[in-house]
């Protein structure tokens, strides 16, 4: 359903180290821009063709010039293979700066098999990691 997702920042520099980590856990890898254009955009996932294939999250100032700000009741989730990399994840925002907002867990009240971790970037976005398919945990 979705092409992309953008979320504010006010550090794009931070941003970009803060998801680096946090995305990387869940094995997303950062899109090619290295066109000046692209000046103060990070985003991770697939972009190909000019944007004529896409599928990521994008970090940027707003367009506006104000201060980037989270949307109450916004909030992102993200496909995690397994529950260790819901984990990971939830561990790499914390040790970013970032906060939490539910320690990884299974959630029974959404389905037996969800397991997820929610947390705040620095600029305050929430962001989840759900995994489902399982309900114990697999090695991987």
């Amino acid at each position: 359903m979705f092409t992309y997702v953008t979320l504010g920042t006010n550090d794009p520099e931070r941003a970009a180290r803060f998801y680096d980590g946090v995305l990387g856990a869940l094995g997303l890898e950062r899109c090619d821009v290295s066109d000046p254009e692209w000046k103060d955009w990070h985003g991770w996932g697939m972009y190909d063709k000019a944007g004529g294939r896409e599928l990521a999250l994008w970090l940027c100032p707003p367009f506006d010039a104000r201060r980037a700000s989270a949307g109450n009741g916004t909030m992102v989730a993200l496909v995690a293979r397994s529950w260790s990399e819901v984990d990971r994840f939830h561990a790499a925002a914390l040790a970013l700066g970032g906060m939490s907002e539910g320690a990884p867990g299974l959630r029974p009240h959404y389905g037996a098999d969800f397991y997820a971790a929610y947390i705040r970037d620095p600029d305050g976005n929430k962001v989840a990691a759900v995994c489902r398919g399982f309900t114990e945990a697999q090695r991987d």
